[in-house]
């Protein structure tokens, strides 16, 4: 066995890329070759020798065996090999892997078996964070409501209308985490529908900057979050061009799109930074471009390709605003789903400052136009 995981997704490929020049069917095909010229040559030496015939056929029947034990051999290891990590695997041992130093069939079942362990090891990892972010995440709401409802039991503090919102803070910390949770479920399964519609892009876009400013506003009493950003220091600016611009998308994803990539950029912004929201219209009819750009320190090119990846918090330590928080790394695996749904594209794109996200969005299909 060789060592640990390649990494998931970044395992070498096979270096004849695809092409076997010493397949199973060749070595099969030699080995019958082989048998063949051995016999005419042991028959033909028994001719000019007159030795018995059975004689040959002995040395002959030894040394094809022979001959067929190796190849039965270099054909049954790999496969006994193969069979124990299958069995480490399906005991919950990832590590395990088999190797790769064939050029033939097995020598592919070999790496596609690699391959599946690293996907089975990142999932595990992810299962593992996941229960860690989320039991994290609902201790803090919950410990809170307790802690109120407490004091009000006790007698400590009256069931005033501000001690009453300090627990309905908590409660909605906890319906939020609901709810990504929610999303994610519908990630992993693909049962959400498409309701896509006509809509003005600015009185659209323009609402969903305000939702996030009255928002933030709401949560800045709170003393941490639970993925959502507290900041208020924070200016959001939208840039519509032109103003009467129309996208054909459904609202309630695309509403997600944009609410997560605002959070994120807020909680990554300098103090008194600025997020701008800029919609331009794409090359076909009615589709549409959306940058979310904010003045952090960006994000590096090595990380471009792992932005999107579920519990990927990125590589800065700490959100650079008062009031912001590392979050549950869900909000851009969201925003990522919710874009193929439309059957878009998402990415991290060139930017003289801070970072800078390009969303594309494709117009409506022929038949329903």
């Amino acid at each position: 066995m060789s060592g640990g995981p390649a990494g998931r997704g970044q395992r070498k490929k096979q270096p004849w890329g695809g092409v076997r020049p010493f397949s199973i069917k060749t070595k099969l095909g030699a080995l019958v070759v082989v048998s063949v010229l051995i016999t005419t040559g042991l028959s033909v030496i028994a001719v000019h020798t007159k030795t018995e015939l059975r004689f040959i056929t002995v040395f002959s029947m030894i040394a094809t065996l022979l001959i067929t034990q190796f190849v039965a051999h270099s054909l049954t290891a790999p496969l006994d090999d193969m069979n124990a990590v299958a069995r480490s695997i399906s005991h919950g041992d990832y590590t395990r892997r088999v190797r790769e130093s064939r050029r033939d069939e097995l020598g592919d079942l070999a790496h596609t078996i690699n391959v599946m362990a690293d996907e089975l090891e990142a999932q595990d990892s992810q299962r593992k964070e996941l229960v860690a972010n989320v039991s994290h995440e609902l201790r803090t709401p919950i410990a809170g409501l307790r802690a109120v409802l407490e004091n009000i039991v006790d007698g400590v503090t009256r069931a005033d209308p501000e001690t009453m919102r300090t627990a309905l803070k908590q409660t909605e910390r906890l319906g939020r985490l609901v709810e990504t949770l929610l999303d994610l479920s519908r990630l992993d399964n693909g049962v959400v529908p498409l309701r896509k519609r006509r809509f003005e892009v600015w009185p659209y876009l323009s609402g969903v900057l305000k939702e996030a400013n009255m928002v933030a506003s709401a949560r800045a009493s709170m003393a941490s979050g639970s993925g959502s950003h507290t900041r208020t220091d924070v200016h959001l600016h939208l840039d519509v061009s032109p103003p009467e611009l129309v996208a054909h998308a459904d609202p309630e994803r695309i509403h997600q799109v944009v609410a997560n990539l605002i959070d994120n950029a807020v909680k990554h912004s300098p103090p008194h930074g600025r997020v701008t929201v800029r919609a331009r219209e794409g090359a076909e009819p009615e589709s549409l471009e959306l940058e979310v750009l904010d003045e952090g320190p960006g994000i590096p090119r090595t990380e471009w390709h792992r932005v999107f990846e579920r519990f990927n918090r990125g590589s800065v330590n700490r959100p650079h605003g008062p009031g912001s928080d590392g979050g549950t790394g869900l909000g851009l695996a969201i925003a990522r789903w919710a874009v193929d749904l439309h059957g878009g594209r998402i990415g991290v794109a060139e930017s003289e400052r801070g970072c800078r996200i390009l969303i594309t969005l494709p117009g409506p299909s022929p038949t329903s136009r």
